[in-house]
């Protein structure tokens, strides 16, 4: 099924309407998974043409996925990675930590940019940056388009390589990339959850063998009352 390519459509709306000079694209994967990190790529493009076949990632190949992520990561002007952990996510939240994972990856461009275009509807990361949020930016917006494939060919590519830690042995990391499977839920069953799985989430419920492993997050009221200290950013 054909897509339309992406364009450079929102990237020049943002310039024209806050002077901004540098955008970047940003986009996650991971969010979903039981195991494994949530990575976040931030790109800057400009407003070349993009390589062939450019799309939102899941709708790419697999073999496709990893060629275009080597063309892109020499094509866009920069790029950066940014990660949290399966314990930042049980410590923080999935909101809090995706903004960790994307101002981490903002923070490692050699420039910072004026603006970001953020797939989906909710606006993550919040003031100082200027945001732009698009529902399937990762299929219309170029700059997120790129981050989308950078993010995930380089995610499953960590994942993959834990088949090979002792712990992550039956767990089909190469294949499921941490998220729910068959494989994956009958070894979670068997052996239990590695140091790689978030323990807050729901699949440990109904796992009655591994229950008591599950971490409850305090909520952000709570966790500044027993640490003594101030409320922080409402993520």
């Amino acid at each position: 099924m054909p897509y339309e390519p992406p364009t450079h459509t929102v990237e020049r709306s943002l310039r024209a309407t806050t002077g901004a000079k540098i955008v970047a694209g940003v986009d996650e994967v991971g969010r979903g998974a039981w195991a494994g990190p949530v990575t976040v790529c931030a790109a800057v493009t400009g407003l070349r043409r993009p390589p062939e076949g450019l799309t939102d990632s899941k709708l790419i190949a697999p073999k496709r996925r990893t060629t275009l992520a080597v063309e892109l990561e020499r094509w866009v002007t920069a790029y950066a990675l940014g990660e949290a952990s399966p314990q930042e996510i049980d410590e923080l939240g999935m909101t809090a930590a995706l903004r960790l994972a994307a101002v981490r990856a903002l923070d490692g461009l050699p420039v910072r940019p004026d603006a970001v275009i953020l797939d989906g509807k909710h606006d993550y990361l919040g003031t100082p940056w200027r945001v732009r949020t698009v529902i399937k930016g990762d299929q219309s917006c170029v700059a997120v388009a790129a981050a989308s494939v950078i993010a995930k060919v380089r995610r499953d590519a960590m994942m993959a390589e834990l088949d090979s830690v002792a712990d992550c042995t039956g767990f089909g990391f190469a294949a499921n990339a941490g998220y729910p499977s068959p494989v994956h839920k009958a070894a979670l069953e068997e052996l239990g959850p590695t140091p790689y799985h978030r323990l807050s989430w729901s699949y440990l419920d109904a796992m009655p063998r591994w229950r008591h492993l599950k971490k409850v997050r305090l909520s952000a009221e709570a966790a500044a009352l027993e640490s003594g200290g101030q409320l922080g950013f409402d993520f």
